[in-house]
């Protein structure tokens, strides 16, 4: 949930509410660093921000092991690799390496592909396995609540239980997933056929699909007869090596939600068709270590493997973090009229990120939000007076008027508080105003005119100004003015992209503390957790109670901060 004031709450309220705990576990704020810039070389991967990476391999460490999170080190930090130069780079044997790879991949947090590459000494070029860290998957970790909460509500506790089966196994055959809920619930062969129902149910809301191909083939880019031309080519392959291979790997969008009793290689479905100079071979092993994307029945045949479509979460979380704006900025009959949109164009959507919902009619979106019990009193001018709020697109398709809704205007508002709030919380009103003033401008504006706009003095304005310049928040221009007395203004201006990314970092930061503080609490009151809760009276009573609240504090922040990173990260 992404409401007004996340991020600095989640920094503070734990603070005021527990002990003090050394400073290695004190969540505080955290001063903005000056993004790195970037090798000036070709790099494939996208850079990950550094506190988001101890982020992700401290969640990797805490399901998987150490040795599993020193792999996945290596990749956040190092990029693409063959099996080779991990081992290298972790000075860990090759079997362990193997090992880690494979639990990984099995849980969905590493990527492997193969590539050509050219032969040493005029020799035939060779076919290579590389691996990549999935970061954002990593992350999706700790917002499983969130996704069995979605899975619950919609779909009901049955539903449930499959799921957290594949969150906890990471893949899993439909036979697999059968054979985990005798075991569980005690049913014996009557559960089958309920459970091939709510595994349909999972697959038509889109909150499972098919696992992608283990090791796609990226075919080398057509030589072009023009130099300039292959030298552009060569730049375009190498900065999207990475999308290109997951792009290769994921399965046909015919396939992908596909319930089927008959396997079929994804990769074999591919094998003809070619994207931005992709081609996928048939399966090969993975550089000496086995491939687990198909289980093998008794009699030899392949299993479809299963997983969880992180996709359709984030959309539904960034669908309700839409509403939930609106609700806020606006209304209750505005955010149900965007909320019975959303319903209706949820699996129109092709991406994530759509700035635009599909086109609907008045009279179609009328229908859904009667639906809605809060709907019930609403009637058709209500609506289309909410859409009017909403400033909705007027489409004009055909004789019936059409409406769509400018997601991507919401998110970028709800960005937009959110850093506000950080900076009334962390520098005063005053800076708030002078921020907010910047920020809405979107261009440089002169010192004095800040001031009698903001209407704070001008040498408080020159201080908070140089403050919010100092951590990043600001971008200052100097301009000299030649004359008989050469005059220097200062001007200000927000530059929205990587503020943007220093926050994100911030926040990273912020939700690893609150993680190391709930680890901390478990491990100071371990030995209260092994005692029978009939046991637990007077002072161990009261010791219980207090880690129970710490808990509570803590996770409910660290869900909430995770809200604000998903608004500047997957939004």
């Amino acid at each position: 949930m992404v409401v007004n004031h996340l991020f600095s709450l989640s920094i503070t309220v734990s603070l005021n509410a527990i002990p003090m705990l050394p400073s290695l576990f004190v969540i505080q704020s955290v001063v903005v660093t000056r993004l790195s810039l970037l090798s000036s070389s070709i790099r494939a991967f996208v850079m990950v921000p550094q506190q988001g990476i101890k982020l992700a391999v401290y969640l990797v460490a805490s399901y998987f092991g150490d040795l599993n999170a020193k792999v996945c080190d290596c990749l956040l930090r190092r990029g693409t690799l063959t099996l080779a130069n991990i081992i290298m780079f972790t000075d860990l044997s090759g079997v362990n390496v193997k090992n880690c790879l494979l639990v990984l991949i099995h849980h969905n947090c590493v990527q492997a592909f193969a590539v050509q590459e050219d032969g040493a000494m005029g020799k035939l070029p060779k076919v290579t396995t590389k691996y990549m860290a999935l970061f954002d998957n990593i992350i999706h970790h700790m917002r499983f609540p969130k996704f069995i909460e979605i899975v619950s509500n919609e779909l009901g506790k049955e539903c449930e239980e499959i799921f957290e089966g594949l969150l906890q196994h990471g893949r899993l055959s439909l036979n697999q997933i059968l054979d985990r809920i005798k075991q569980t619930a005690n049913q014996g062969n009557s559960a089958e056929d309920s459970v091939q129902d709510n595994f349909h149910k999972l697959v038509q809301a889109r909150f499972v699909e098919r696992c992608p191909a283990p090791e796609p083939f990226l075919a080398p880019p057509a030589e072009e007869k023009s130099s300039t031309k292959r030298s552009s080519k060569t730049f375009k392959v190498l900065e999207t090596i990475e999308q290109l291979a997951l792009a290769a790997a994921a399965p046909l969008e015919s396939m992908r939600f596909l319930v089927d009793d008959t396997w079929t290689n994804p990769s074999e479905e591919k094998d003809e068709e070619t994207s931005h100079g992709v081609t996928i071979g048939q399966k090969r092993k993975l550089d000496s270590i086995e491939s687990d994307d198909v289980s093998l029945l008794a009699d030899g045949k392949k299993e479809i493997l299963w997983r969880v479509n992180f996709e359709e979460f984030v959309r539904c979380l960034r669908h309700k973090a839409c509403v939930e704006n609106i609700r806020r900025r606006m209304n209750v009959e505005a955010g149900i009229v965007l909320e019975a949109i959303l319903e209706l164009s949820r699996k129109s959507e092709a991406k994530v990120k759509t700035v635009n919902t599909v086109p609907l009619s008045v009279n179609a979106i009328y229908d859904q939000v009667i639906k809605k019990e809060a709907g019930l009193g609403m009637n058709l001018e209500s609506t289309r007076a909410a859409l009017g709020q909403l400033g909705c697109e007027d489409a004009m398709l055909g004789t019936d008027d059409s409406f769509s809704i400018d997601l991507k205007t919401i998110i970028e508002i709800a960005q937009n508080e959110e850093v506000e709030s950080i900076v009334l919380k962390r520098y005063g009103r005053e800076a708030y105003r002078m921020f907010r003033l910047l920020s809405r401008a979107e261009h440089l504006i002169e010192t004095d005119k800040i001031a009698d706009t903001t209407f704070v003095e001008k040498k408080d304005t020159l201080k908070l100004l140089y403050r919010l310049w100092t951590d990043n928040y600001l971008q200052m221009q100097k301009v000299n003015v030649p004359g008989a007395k050469q005059s220097e203004f200062l001007l200000w201006k927000v530059n929205k992209q990587p503020l943007w990314e220093n926050v994100l970092d911030e926040m990273y930061h912020a939700a690893l503390n609150l993680r190391l503080r709930i680890a901390h609490e478990q491990e100071q009151e371990k030995e209260i957790l092994q005692i029978p809760k009939e046991r637990l009276i007077g002072e161990l009573g009261n010791r219980y109670k207090r880690l129970v609240k710490v808990r509570i504090i803590l996770e409910s922040s660290l869900m909430n901060l995770d809200g604000a990173i998903l608004l500047f990260h997957e939004f």
